[in-house]
Formats: C-alpha cells, structure tokens, sequence
C-alpha cells in the first residue's frame, strides 16, 4: 500500500490496490449467487488474462498446485489465483503485472501449515519455474496441507 506523505492522516490505495478490492467484491457476489462460480474456470480465464513470464509461470504452477494437493479447490481471490480448502485460500499467486512488481509471488495464508518455530516465510518471489523450483514448491504444498 502507498501510505500519503508524512502529516497527510491517512494511507491511500493504489489505483490496483483499489481494483483488487472491486475484484474481491465480485468474486463474493458471484459466490453467493445460486450455483456459484466455477473456480477451475475462473482461476483459467484468469491465467489466459495474463501477459508473459506471468501466464506460463501461471500455467505450470496451476498444474503442479493441482497434481499435488488435488484436495484444494481452484478459485480466485483479489483476482489472483488462488486455492482454498474448506473455502479458506491456503496458497495463491500475484502476478508481477497485477501490482507492477518486478516478480510473481507465490503466497501462503495462516491456514498454511507451514509453521517453523518463531519465524518463517509465508511467500516467494517466482521469476521462472524449472523443475529445482517445482521440487521446491511440492514439499511446500505437502506440508502447507498436512
């Protein structure tokens, strides 16, 4: 978030913080209507938006999330992709071009069972995927579930 100069009194959004937030708000109303969305679709149609190295980063890291811990439900969150179990999102990615970052993030909520002692990381920054990363992000999401 973009805090406003120093004496200003109060924190203002950037224009994709803003966005993000709209998307969030048609996400819960998609799901509340009778017959809700469809996340696999949604979390697709998302991904295919993306420019690259965001949309194959996207692409494989569905399928590994998918292949891994089939027991997460695809959906979108903030309008990002994310999965969730028992409607709580464990992992999500944010694309570098969402909040022009210069990397993707591969992010883990606190339902994420990732604890390890007193401190421990909760994202990572994505710039390719090869098969050391994916390695990586498989023992992550196995104990993210456990």
């Amino acid at each position: 978030m973009t805090r406003a100069p120093a004496g200003a009194g109060s924190a203002r959004f950037t224009d994709e913080e803003r966005a993000a937030v709209r998307e969030y708000a048609r996400e819960r109303r998609a799901a509340a209507r009778p017959g809700g969305s469809d996340g696999e679709s949604d979390v697709l149609a998302k991904i295919a938006e993306m420019g690259e190295p965001d949309r194959s980063i996207a692409e494989r890291l569905h399928a590994v999330i998918r292949a891994t811990t089939p027991g997460l439900a695809p959906r979108t969150w903030y309008g990002m992709p994310a999965y969730a179990r028992d409607g709580k999102v464990i992992c999500f990615l944010q694309p570098a071009q969402k909040f022009r970052t210069r990397y993707a993030t591969l992010g883990f909520s606190d339902g994420a069972k990732l604890d390890d002692g007193r401190m421990w990381p909760t994202s990572f920054a994505l710039t390719a995927l090869t098969a050391e990363e994916e390695a990586r992000i498989r023992a992550l999401l196995t104990r993210a579930v456990a």
